[in-house]
């Protein structure tokens, strides 16, 4: 088998990078994906772990959640500004959010929110870079997103896929970049909230039920024995390897069972909501407890630039009844403590309510939310202005946001993988532990 320690990385020739990479831009199926992983070795724990995070479900709001309306309210500003949204009292004194977030304020002492945040991009793609990777696009080199350096960095853990998105990949940008596409996710094919939802390659093929399938992976052994005995090869170990994960996904009971929603009881169903938010959330707990590192999923479209107020009150409700939901099940459950969840979006919006009712582009501020894996509860980090036009304490970009993350799953983030061309690419660039945000 080839060599398993991270170095053996260093030394993969541009062609390699090339060769490998050619699915870093898409989900990749099973076949795709375990095929891609044989290629170099069983990577699973091979570091001690050193982090708070065992775990990370990583939500994410694509198109700009407007701060102003969700976590970051401005309710003593002029209308223009303020919007006409109502706010809530949370758990933490002293502290409103969003109308539309009345649930999810009842755990605010369970969570960590950065009402801080900043950077520079105001064009979608740009903003989603940074909020994947936790670096400015480079027209030189794509980065890995944070699930695929995870992936690089731990490997599978009971042969289940170390990172998933639900319900597919989200973006160009939430894959394996510069890395082997060995390590972009594995996107599950459909949303859980669909009827009849099965995750795509999970199933035996049609005519083939569980007494077929052993008998054929019998005889597979049983050849496979035979050229070991006559040639040994790596390629062999390898695809021994690929086929040892496929069975286990395919045949293992847990493995299936850990995408398989009808597994949990009408009542937790319903308490999560029985919707696009609720199955996903549902689903990512589930992922996570079986053993997946990290989960990505995203919710609705958050790109208002008009009629803001029916947006919300249209999106919001299952956000904010799944997500308070996951963190009290995660909380009840012990696994909160392991499990970093986070909440995100590429950017901000304007300050002002522009002529349609809706908020524009805005990266200058806006706000993330973290909770568990050794993340603070009940926190307020860093504040914006009166108007919610710039930051006003303790301004923090994606790198020291990245870099946070990481040291929680015990990886450094100064740490360099190999970009093609042999050369030294740091997981993060010049980001800081922000220690504020440790519980």
């Amino acid at each position: 088998m080839q060599n398993c320690n991270p170095d053996h990385f260093r030394r993969l020739s541009r062609r390699g990078f090339l060769s490998v990479g050619a699915l870093a831009g898409a989900g990749l199926t099973l076949p795709e994906l375990l095929r891609s992983q044989s290629a170099y070795g069983d990577l699973k724990d091979y570091k001690n772990f050193e982090g708070t995070a065992k775990s990370v479900i990583h939500i994410y709001l694509p198109g700009g959640m407007a701060h102003q309306e969700s976590f970051d309210p401005k309710p003593n500003a002029p209308i223009e500004y303020r919007g006409e949204m109502k706010q809530v009292a949370t758990k933490i004194s002293g502290e409103l959010f969003g109308e539309t977030l009345a649930k999810t304020a009842e755990i605010a002492d369970k969570l960590t929110v950065i009402r801080s945040m900043t950077h520079g991009e105001a064009a979608h793609e740009r903003g989603t870079h940074n909020m994947f990777t936790g670096y400015r696009p480079s027209p030189a080199l794509q980065y890995p997103c944070i699930g695929s350096v995870v992936s690089h960095e731990y490997g599978p853990r009971n042969n289940l896929p170390p990172y998933v998105c639900i319900p597919n990949m989200p973006n160009e940008y939430a894959g394996s970049g510069y890395l082997s596409s060995a390590f972009a996710p594995f996107s599950l094919g459909s949303d859980p909230a669909a009827g009849g939802f099965k995750v795509r390659d999970l199933d035996l093929p049609g005519g083939v039920d569980d007494s077929r399938f052993a008998t054929r992976r019998s005889a597979l052994e049983a050849i496979n024995a035979h050229f070991q005995k006559k040639e040994k090869s790596d390629d062999l170990n390898a695809m021994n390897t690929f086929y040892d994960r496929a069975y286990s996904l395919i045949s293992a009971p847990e493995a299936r069972q850990a995408f398989d929603l009808e597994k949990e009881s009408a009542a937790i169903r319903d308490e999560y909501g029985r919707n696009t938010a609720g199955a996903r959330m549902l689903l990512a707990r589930r992922l996570v407890q079986a053993g997946v590192r990290l989960v990505n999923l995203t919710y609705g479209g958050w790109d208002m630039h008009n009629a803001i107020v029916g947006g919300f009150k249209n999106q919001m409700p299952a956000f904010d009844q799944a997500f308070s939901t996951l963190i009290k099940d995660l909380d009840r459950s012990g696994m909160l403590k392991d499990t970093l969840v986070m909440v995100s979006s590429e950017f901000g919006r304007t300050p002002k309510i522009n002529a349609q009712a809706g908020r524009d582009h805005y990266p200058k501020v806006f706000s993330v939310v973290l909770a568990g894996g050794g993340i603070k509860g009940g926190y307020i980090h860093g504040s914006s202005n009166s108007t919610a036009s710039e930051p006003e304490e303790l301004a923090m970009g994606p790198e020291d946001l990245f870099t946070t993350v990481y040291h929680c799953l015990g990886i450094v983030a100064d740490k360099e993988l190999m970009a093609p061309g042999d050369r030294p690419i740091e997981i993060v660039d010049g980001g800081k532990v922000i220690k504020e945000l440790l519980a």
